[in-house]
């Protein structure tokens, strides 16, 4: 099938786009050898630097792989997602599992490095998760969000803190299908309170396993109030 000539303008996005259409329609199967930068800048209308960029393009999104002195191969007819984008697509539930894994470990940590400034933030975020009590539930979300970042700060660990951004938009979306569909904050505006009051009080005291386990139970019942005391 002939590559056909691409419009002046954007000259590398459009070869990209049109080398990509031959490698993701079986064109050019995966072990393949790409034609050589001259036959392809014919074929495309275009001169050999743009193909040379769109190439690259294409080996940055793990389509194809260049061999020192052998020419550009065929390495998936896929692209690879990066991980914002899989993030994007990945089920609630899916993510939730990831949460718990990250979050309980966090607090643990949290109990044990934990500063006065942490313990201050920390309560600062519980009062403002208790005012989001009187908003809609988007905001009451962020506010809860938010809250459970300042325990993830605490923990000192820099990659927890950076796979918690990552899901945070996936899991706000799916904390706020939660609410809507159980209507939660209908008879308990600030759901989940005791819980959170528990944590803060956990990690302030360094009680490193009451933490993780309040913890625990919080996510594997999102936004239910803590157990009575007997």
């Amino acid at each position: 099938m002939p590559l056909g000539a691409v419009r002046p303008s954007p000259l590398v996005e459009q070869a990209a786009a049109r080398l990509r259409e031959q490698i993701t329609g079986g064109h050019w199967p995966v072990g393949t050898k790409l034609p050589g930068e001259t036959t392809l800048a014919k074929e495309l209308g275009v001169g050999r630097s743009t193909v040379r960029e769109a190439l690259r393009a294409l080996a940055g999104a793990g389509l194809v792989r260049p061999r020192q002195g052998a020419g550009v191969f065929v390495l998936a007819t896929e692209p690879v997602e990066d991980w914002p984008t899989r993030l994007r697509r990945a089920a609630v539930t899916d993510v939730y599992e990831v949460r718990m894994a990250v979050e309980v470990h966090a607090a643990r940590l949290a109990a044990r490095r934990r500063t006065d400034d942490d313990i201050a933030a920390l309560r600062a975020a519980l009062e403002g998760r208790r005012a989001a009590a009187t908003a809609d539930d988007a905001a009451f979300v962020d506010a809860d969000i938010a809250f459970h970042a300042t325990v993830i700060a605490a923990a000192r660990n820099p990659v927890l803190a950076d796979l918690f951004t990552e899901f945070t938009p996936v899991l706000r979306e799916g904390l706020i299908e939660l609410l809507a569909l159980t209507g939660l904050r209908a008879h308990d505006p600030s759901t989940g309170d005791g819980a959170h009051e528990e944590l803060v009080r956990a990690v302030a005291d360094g009680d490193a396993e009451a933490a993780a386990e309040v913890l625990r139970g919080e996510l594997e019942d999102p936004f239910a109030p803590a157990p009575t005391p007997e």
